[in-house]
């Protein structure tokens, strides 16, 4: 990860392009909606153990992405939280189509 990112803009473009490839994106999406899935069902029965769900969801599909398509280091190992709020915020761009654009402005061809 370049050392020079500093402000959340620089890292969700830099996030962007670490997520070049549209298998490691849907990989993160499946993830993503499991995790939330995984959050729902713990607010609605109680259940704490789907948060241990959630986060096994979540990140073991990125994971995958990251390490067997992509090919490079997960950003969690040095901005977990700008990478956690950054899935988050690829997967509703992507549920509301607004995900090509951001693509686009973070130089991720298609």
């Amino acid at each position: 990860m370049p050392d020079t990112i500093r402000t959340y803009d620089e890292f969700w473009l830099h996030y962007l392009r670490e997520h070049a490839k549209p298998q490691t994106r849907a990989l993160h999406h499946v993830g993503t909606a499991l995790a939330l899935a995984c959050l729902i069902g713990m607010i609605l029965y109680g259940d704490l153990r789907l948060l241990l769900a959630a986060a096994v969801a979540g990140y073991a599909f990125a994971w995958i992405g990251h390490f067997m398509i992509e090919r490079n280091r997960p950003a969690t190992f040095t901005h977990p939280v700008w990478s956690l709020i950054s899935d988050f915020r690829m997967f509703f761009c992507w549920v509301t189509g607004r995900l090509a654009n951001e693509l686009q402005r973070a130089g991720v061809r298609r």
